[in-house]
């Protein structure tokens, strides 16, 4: 069962695996009512009706059945529901990370399993192996385009029945492959990064739409300094992210930052760049791949966005899913809400939310 958003990449992975003789299904997920999402009527992101025509005309042409899945009512009381409320509790979530692990690969399992497919496949550029009685996801050979940080959550059932056929291609070459199998227009598609039920990427309108009340309750809270001086008023703090420099309109002769959200008092923390860097970090809800625990002072290469180069840190394990995390040098804008990623090498140890 091969996941086809209609994009160029799980097309070119659904046609790999055709032409190397597997028995294909594809299957495109609906995960929202575009319509009411408000703001611009273009659909957007990863799941539009365009894409689902592209997705079943490929399906068609090459002789393989092609399913639509309607997991909107999953995905809006789960994700949609869960990045209302992160932002509400003065959080930063990342709902791509929690779409991919616990709705689309869970709903590509249970289908899986009904049609008697013994596998799923995506489009993602990531690696899995088997090593050591554990499936072992890892970075793309094409470390520009690697999407393991945002596939930490896969538990064990799923790694163990994934494949992924761009692992080891680069996006250059995806392309070309896309151009000679005839897909001339997909080989040029632009890439889209929108979050799909976000119109226009505006997440503050979103909020505005989805949370009855919400304006009149948070607006007119202070902004402060780390040491309680207030320098102005904000918009509400479910508005503002860690690390925001943009749209503060606060006049303070210097740039200034978001660096602390406090949602019990309704009240913004501005700072200089340098009070943005922590050495340390809680996370939790921690998945294990690599190995079955975390050892007690395991070094590993923390990421903690999806663009982050990553760091080396020193782990300790706290409780049954959490790690205190030692950065070996200050980090800058660690946002609770956001995934953290350990890394082995190109080997993923596990990943987690940060909680503090």
């Amino acid at each position: 069962m091969v996941a086809m958003s209609g994009g160029i990449d799980s097309t070119v992975s659904a046609l790999m695996l055709h032409h190397q003789g597997y028995e294909v299904v594809g299957i495109t997920m609906k995960t929202w009512d575009y319509a009411s999402a408000g703001g611009s009527t273009k659909e957007t992101g990863c799941c539009n009706l365009d894409s689902f025509n592209d997705a079943r005309a490929a399906a068609v042409e090459h002789g393989f059945p092609h399913y639509v899945l309607d997991i909107r009512e999953e995905f809006g009381d789960h994700v949609v529901n869960n990045f209302v409320e992160e932002y509400i509790a003065g959080r930063t979530p990342n709902p791509c990370v929690l779409c991919n692990t616990h709705i689309k690969w869970a709903a590509l399992l249970k289908r899986a399993n009904a049609l008697n497919c013994d596998y799923i496949a995506t489009g993602h550029y990531v690696k899995v192996r088997e090593e050591n009685g554990r499936h072992v996801l890892s970075k793309a050979r094409d470390l520009t385009k690697d999407q393991s940080y945002v596939l930490w959550g896969l538990g064990q059932d799923c790694l163990s029945r994934s494949i992924y056929p761009l692992g080891d291609m680069l996006k250059t070459e995806v392309r070309q492959l896309a151009f000679d199998m005839g897909y001339k227009e997909l080989a040029k598609k632009a890439e889209s990064y929108e979050i799909c039920f976000v119109p226009d990427n505006d997440y503050r309108g979103f909020l505005k739409r989805n949370v009855e009340g919400l304006e009149e309750r948070v607006s007119g809270g202070d902004f402060v300094l780390a040491d309680g001086k207030v320098v102005g008023k904000h918009s509400g703090y479910p508005f503002y992210t860690i690390g925001q420099r943009k749209g503060l309109e606060v006049a303070m002769g210097k740039p200034m930052f978001v660096t602390n959200i406090i949602p019990e008092t309704n009240t913004v923390v501005l700072g200089e760049i340098h009070e943005l860097q922590k050495s340390e970090m809680r996370v939790h809800g921690l998945n294990m791949v690599k190995y079955d625990t975390i050892q007690p002072g395991m070094e590993a290469v923390a990421k903690i966005r999806y663009r982050d180069p990553g760091t080396t840190s020193t782990l300790q394990p706290i409780g049954a899913d959490g790690v205190h995390v030692t950065f070996h040098h200050a980090v800058n804008s660690i946002a609770p809400g956001q995934s953290a990623v350990f890394y082995e090498g190109d080997d993923v140890i596990a990943g987690g939310i940060i909680t503090r």
